[in-house]
């Protein structure tokens, strides 16, 4: 990915829902313009949500989710149709397509309330009306179009970008504890672990972050820390690290240096940095039998020693000394009951766009699950928790409660 594209979690998510057989892929195609979606005449073709990233006029940057039929029947339809749910948690304007010829049923009725539930901007869309007779008056949210014939094609997309949210957020990564000039040096380990040729998505981001804050990146790799500070002639404000090295870049970075980790600085920049610091207290209150939950927001190869499945177990039965077990989940998939677990820890979710994040923490919080991210734990185990949100007085005050 280069540093000028938009990230798919930066991007407004749309998700067109409905009954199978409605038109939904047809709705999809030509509001896109072009064959997104598979479309054909038998029910239930769409068996998966489809995503495409692309930029839609006059909305910019977008990811179009195509889902699958909500009515759908059977053992292999439940796990359609919990996987349609799912996408409801990421996106930000949905679309309900109904067969202008058959009106709204129980099952849209649903959707909609469901909608309200997650207070999702939604419009309702009635497709196939060139096979009615009748004018008809398009109520509040509501919108009749032809995919067929392209009625009312380029209003619908008018009306899905006035409800789209397509502010930046004012939040910065790091940006905001900078000043224009100064140094902030990234710690980033390569290893066979790293992609090759590339930097992953949240050291892109931050890199870009500083840029716009009119300061310098330094990036370098964790053993040439130490060098790098004692020639660079200027002391940086902060130092941003890889959480799995978090213990040697703190012995080697000055205690009158910010230091902190990219997956706390995103922790903050989703919204649930606060959360993440009360839950790092239940690592001290666990037992043996206990289940922690290991939640990575998306999938990839993953090596002998990921940190996700191998580094982060190793540590917390090496910090706790108690029989803990443990639970993984990757890319879109979070347990809906999470009564099993005394704590779960997330990633920083860079992939995730802000709406499922603070979903899965609402999850947790509604179920009274203590939830926390990579970063937060790896410091508060080494000790270093409190210096690593130290630029963040008021998180800081969470720990001293």
């Amino acid at each position: 990915m280069g540093l000028n594209d938009t990230p798919s979690s930066h991007r407004v998510h749309i998700g067109f829902f409905g009954k199978r057989n409605v038109g939904k892929s047809s709705v999809v195609n030509a509001v896109t313009g072009q064959d997104l979606a598979v479309v054909s005449d038998v029910k239930g073709t769409t068996t998966d949500p489809v995503y495409k990233a692309m930029e839609l006029l006059p909305m910019g940057p977008v990811m179009i989710i195509d889902t699958p039929g909500y009515d759908d029947e059977g053992a292999l339809g439940e796990l359609r149709v919990r996987k349609t749910r799912q996408v409801l948690n990421k996106t930000d304007v949905a679309v309900l397509i109904v067969d202008a010829t058959e009106g709204k049923s129980e099952q849209d009725e649903d959707l909609i309330r469901l909608f309200k539930d997650k207070k999702l901007n939604y419009i309702v869309v009635y497709n196939k009306t060139d096979l009615i007779k009748e004018p008809q008056v398009m109520r509040e949210s509501e919108i009749y179009v032809s995919a067929e014939t392209g009625y009312h094609i380029e209003l619908l997309k008018e009306k899905i970008a006035a409800l789209a949210v397509t502010e930046e957020s004012k939040l910065k990564i790091v940006g905001d504890i900078l000043h224009p000039g100064d140094f902030a040096v990234l710690v980033i380990p390569i290893d066979k672990a790293a992609p090759k040729g590339r930097l992953i998505l949240p050291q892109q981001q931050t890199i870009r972050d500083i840029l716009e804050a009119d300061a310098t990146a330094i990036v370098v790799k964790e053993f040439e820390l130490r060098e790098t500070l004692a020639t660079l002639g200027k002391k940086p404000r902060i130092v941003i690290t890889d959480s799995q090295v978090f213990a040697k870049v703190s012995a080697d970075t000055p205690k009158d240096i910010y230091l902190t980790s990219f997956s706390i600085l995103f922790a903050r920049f989703k919204g649930n940095l606060e959360t993440a610091v009360k839950g790092a207290k239940a690592l001290d209150d666990l037992n043996d039998g206990d289940t922690i939950l290991i939640a990575e927001g998306c999938t990839h190869h993953r090596q002998c020693d990921d940190i996700g499945t191998v580094k982060l177990p190793r540590w917390i039965k090496d910090y706790t000394k108690k029989d803990i077990k443990f639970a993984f989940t990757s890319g879109t998939e979070f347990p809906d009951d999470l009564s099993p677990y005394k704590l779960i820890i997330h990633c920083g979710g860079c992939m995730l766009n802000e709406r499922e994040m603070k979903y899965r923490q609402k999850c947790a919080i509604d179920q009274h699950i203590p939830i926390s991210n990579y970063g937060i734990i790896i410091s508060h185990m080494q000790g270093i928790l409190k210096r690593s949100i130290s630029m963040f007085p008021d998180i800081l005050i969470e720990l001293e409660d």
